[in-house]
């Protein structure tokens, strides 16, 4: 199953955001080690522009995303610590967010 979410970057955090992105995607292995522990099969990130100042739009798949979260939230690994603080960082809040059309085989 596919989740998104769509969080607006606080503006002067948008390039931090965009470092840590491209950490993270230097460090895959660690990442892939993340979704094993969590249940997720993929995640893709975007930053984009509304005119309104910067969106992270956020996909994940899983199988369960209420355990993947639980998962993270209570994971260890040094991975998913910096990802939490660097989103507390740069996050400004999340935008609502329900699909208009979600349909799977």
């Amino acid at each position: 199953m596919l989740q998104t979410w769509i969080h607006r970057i606080k503006p002067e955090k948008e390039q931090r955001l965009r470092a840590w992105l491209e950490e993270m995607h230097a460090r895959a292995d660690a990442v892939r080690d993340s979704f094993a522990a969590a249940g997720v099969r993929a995640e893709q990130a975007f930053v984009i522009s509304d005119g309104a100042g910067p969106l992270l739009v956020y996909v994940s798949e899983a199988a369960d995303h209420a355990q993947a979260a639980r998962a993270y939230a209570a994971s260890s690994l040094a991975i998913d610590a910096e990802h939490r603080q660097v989103m507390d960082e740069c996050i400004e809040r999340t935008l609502p967010d329900a699909p208009l059309f979600d349909v799977s085989a």
